[in-house]
């Protein structure tokens, strides 16, 4: 039997803007909520809760008679609306933002106008909103799909031009019929231009989301070319003249009755008059359009104390509609652990995997909104809860779960801290000691490493015996540099000094990079606006650092040709959108890696015999800084330190002056736009000690090279043993002194072959370890296995399909610092790559976690990692030991995840 403890409601009697000016008014007292499983404390500065903060947030109540009611259940307790005796010790508004979606259409409508050579496009959207047309032309006879601006007659009023390549012009609403919005747009053009096509994609100024045609820019044909573009419109009307499609626009070869066609002098004139002879067909089209629109809500959160049941009663209220669950778990102690309160429940509760409990909020009756109570035991430090529509909508806090700190434990958590503090001298003098030592034998190893490499005969055995035991060592440095830090009162906050250094450009060691473009995000020229709506996002997915795009004025499209290094007006957006975008990645707690490219460099200017070696803009160098052995570009510096990219000029960094302007606008980059690392482009092109010099220099967060090489193959198939392969990523390593990860090509390989074949014995070495850098050094290895290059458009080295979520199964389990492809956050596999990081934060998995491979076999891989997280990939069978108390927490297609109760 169970007691059933009665409450009154908690209705907010106040509008929506009474509520958000109470939210505000209420900021500094707010209680900071906190990810799943975070460790630290969930006050601002390490405060912890004490009566007199409680005190701010709420005055208490006057005492009431306490009303129970006996339950039949031994499971359930139910709190009830009635008078009681209970002090309120905590009330919250939390602001809700609920994703709706709207669906409406976009129309395309072609007509002719005043006569046969005006027309006009018309491009319109049913759905509120501050819409813009982004758009640009293709001329006759361009090469490419690059777009250009239009004539100044074909520009609607209210438009401004976006550099040199396109236009953006507002949608004007208008009233098609009575109580209906439509919004359009429409450009007049005459037929005797030398325009082929007009390009556009539509966006939404509110939100920030761009719409595209099947993922490209719609394309509406005013002469015949190639018809069978995706992204063309208007394919079921033809031309008058033409048939059918006649090429590539860059290729558009026009047949005539005379033989003058062949010149090339004459050949435009004839493609213009047969252009402006040709009958253009009007048409209308609808697609459809789905906008995601946020519908502000709120949920208040109470506390009350009831001294005489031992309990803290947690109210919710919400005005959300239908059916709400909540989400739920208690803190117990000082670890901000989810756990499971002691039973009884509230009705309608239901067990989550052992880990939460999901309840449903009673609805209110005649009225929208729910709201529930739970009654929960005095010796528990807090309340953690997220909101759950249904499948995939959740409500958190700005993208953190809620937290509602509880009074009960408050008094012996001070006494605790206060016992605690008598010892911290003390012990912080036996941790400097100790981990002095252990840096003493670090040192000792690195000098045996350096002594073995400066042998004739290269010992690669007792060198990465070496490495093993630096990782092991560093990895307890760490553990006791974590577990040493300490909590603080409020009254010493501001005495916390910035921890000391240890090494730059490694970070933490609990990374999680997201790749945050792919080969085709230039397109839109709005690529950083479209980021900034994602941040939040991202963060609560649990991603730590995100790589951006190259930022640096290009001579193609991607950014990997650079030109003018200090010209940050890109196709992927203008300077200031790139500060802002990451002003905001810093605001929701993600460091940002800009992709810098250090090997080779676009000139503007060619030198006395015709050759591109001669650079403009700030940085005006001339051919002493290309290399002298790359034929293609006649340099006149040194031969290169590495391997040559053919496509532009290579740069010479044994060049005292190239190193200096380099490192001072890596430097200027860091203070000017606020990046916190690199990602360095095809570092194979040049020896990785003048990256030190870059690094030393620039002092990233974090930085990682792309050393790609080529895998060892026997008559067309993979070998098993790729420790070639891997040494020599490592050796890269090893010349930048340490400083840089690098991507873990090698890892990428050996899956591809394994998942491919089914042969996932690959994944084990000769020693048992794993094959790829993570095997030898995981704290410099960042696994992937898809990127812009290997995956997106380009596919050059696609991983296996329908296999990338054992592929992320194996690199979000393993140490080593995983990298998540932006095409499969945004794709059916989200859900799983989140659920997958979520598993690896709460495990505090990072990348000198160790790992133990449990099987390795023709049809299935399995492994432990730090003796908190099983997995296995693959069709065949694995389950852990039944002597440790595993339970299941993921599982998809051919892999599976567990982790210790």
């Amino acid at each position: 039997m169970s007691t059933t403890i009665v409450t009154p409601p908690f209705f907010l009697h106040c509008s929506l803007n009474s509520r958000r000016n109470a939210h505000v008014d209420a900021y500094s007292k707010k209680a900071t909520s906190f990810c799943l499983n975070f460790a630290g404390s969930p006050f601002p500065g390490g405060r912890k809760l004490t009566p007199s903060s409680l005190a701010l947030r709420a005055p208490p109540l006057p005492r009431r008679p306490l009303t129970l009611r006996a339950s039949t259940s031994a499971d359930t307790a139910v709190v009830e609306t009635a008078d009681q005796s209970s002090d309120v010790c905590f009330r919250e508004t939390f602001l809700l933002k609920r994703p709706v979606k709207v669906e409406g259409k976009i129309t395309i409508r072609l007509v002719n106008g005043t006569d046969e050579e005006n027309w006009q496009l018309s491009v319109g959207c049913s759905l509120p909103g501050k819409w813009v047309l982004h758009w640009g032309v293709t001329y006759i006879g361009d090469v490419g799909s690059e777009w250009d601006q239009p004539p100044v007659e074909m520009i609607p009023a209210g438009s401004i031009t976006v550099k040199d390549y396109a236009i953006e012009s507002p949608l004007k609403k208008s009233m098609l019929t009575e109580g209906e919005d439509f919004y359009e747009v429409t450009i007049d053009f005459n037929t005797k231009s030398s325009i082929a096509a007009i390009n556009f994609v539509l966006k939404d100024e509110d939100s920030g989301s761009w719409y595209q045609h099947r993922g490209r820019d719609f394309k509406v044909p005013l002469t015949e070319f190639v018809r069978d573009d995706d992204n063309v419109v208007g394919t079921k009307t033809g031309f008058g003249i033409w048939p059918g499609a006649l090429g590539h626009l860059s290729n558009i070869l026009l047949k005539s009755e005379g033989s003058d066609m062949q010149e090339e002098n004459g050949n435009n004139e004839v493609k213009a008059e047969k252009l402006q002879n040709s009958c253009l067909e009007g048409f209308y089209e609808e697609h459809s359009v789905v906008k995601e629109t946020l519908v502000d809500n709120s949920v208040t959160v109470s506390v009350r104390q009831c001294p005489e049941t031992a309990k803290n009663i947690v109210s919710l209220e919400t005005d959300l509609p239908g059916d709400v669950i909540v989400h739920w778990g208690v803190c117990k102690g000082e670890g901000r652990m989810w756990e499971l309160p002691e039973k009884p429940y509230p009705s309608e509760t239901a067990l989550f995997k052992n880990k939460a409990l999901r309840t449903l909020l009673k609805r209110h009756e005649g009225q929208s909104g729910s709201s529930g109570s739970f009654a929960l035991d005095f010796d528990l430090t807090g309340f953690v809860f997220v909101l759950k529509l249904d499948e995939n909508t959740w409500l958190n806090s700005m993208g953190k779960d809620f937290y509602v700190p509880l009074a009960g434990y408050s008094a012996a958590n001070n006494q605790d801290s206060e016992t605690r503090s008598g010892n911290v001298s003390q012990k912080d003098e036996t941790i400097t000691a100790y981990t002095d030592g252990i840096i003493n034998e670090i040192r000792n190893l690195v000098n045996g490493i350096s002594s073995q490499k400066t042998k004739t005969s290269k010992n690669i055995e007792v060198q990465e015996s070496i490495l093993q035991e630096i990782e092991k060592l560093a990895a307890e440095a760490y553990s006791i540099f974590r577990a040493s830090v300490p909590s603080f009162t409020e009254d010493v906050v501001s005495d916390v000094r910035p921890p000391v250094k240890i090494s730059s450009g490694t970070g933490s060691g609990f990374e999680i990079l997201c790749q945050g473009f792919n080969w085709e995000s230039h397109k839109s020229g709005r690529w950083y606006t479209e980021l900034h709506e994602r941040a939040a996002e991202l963060s609560s997915l649990g991603f730590t650092v995100v790589w951006l795009p190259p930022p640096t004025d290009s001579v193609s499209p991607e950014g990997y040709m650079p030109r003018d290094l200090y010209n940050l007006n890109s196709r992927y957006g203008n300077i200031d959108e790139l500060k802002s975008l990451v002003k905001k990645f810093h605001e929701v707690g993600i460091k940002v890696l800009g992709d810098v490219v250090l090997n080779h460099r676009c000139a503007q200017f060619k030198n006395q015999n015709g050759v591109w070696n001669i650079f403009g803009g700030r940085l005006n160098w001339d051919d002493r800084a290309v290399v002298a052995d790359d034929p293609h570009f006649q340099g006149r510096g040194n031969k290169s330190s590495g391997d040559n990219f053919h496509a532009a000029p290579n740069i010479d960094h044994s060049q005292e002056f190239v190193r200096k302007d380099i490192k001072e606008w890596l430097c200027w980059l860091r203070d000017e736009i606020g990046y916190d690392g690199w990602r360095l482009d095809f570092v194979r092109g040049f020896w990785g000690g003048y990256v030190k010099d870059y690094l030393d220099a620039s002092e990233p967060y974090f930085a990682v090279g792309e050393y790609w090489d080529s895998l060892s193959y026997t008559y067309g198939e993979m070998d098993h043993n790729q420790d070639a392969h891997r040494q020599r990523i490592v050796d890269w390593i090893n010349a930048t002194g340490g400083s840089a990860s690098a991507f873990d090509v090698t890892t990428k390989g050996v899956l591809h072959a394994a998942l491919e074949r089914c042969e996932y014995w690959r994944l084990s070495d000769d020693k048992g370890k794993p094959p790829g850098v993570v095997g030898w050094w995981p704290s410099r290895a960042i696994t992937f296995i898809e990127n812009h290059d290997t995956g997106s458009t380009q596919g050059h080295w696609r991983f296996p399909g329908g296999k990338e979520m054992q592929g992320y199964a194996y690199i979000l389990t393993h140490p080593g610092t995983p990298s998540v492809f932006y095409d499969h956050i945004v794709s059916d596999y989200r859900s799983e790559i989140s659920a997958l990081i979520s598993l690896r934060n709460r495990n505090k998995i990072h990348c000198r976690s160790t790992i133990q491979i449990a099987k390795a076999e023709r049809d299935v891989y399995a492994a432990i990692i730090d003796d908190k997280v099983a997995m296995k990939i693959g069709p065949g069978h694995y389950e852990p030991q039944t002597g440790a108390k595993w339970s299941l927490a993921i599982e998809g297609n051919n892999y599976r995840v567990w982790e210790t109760s």
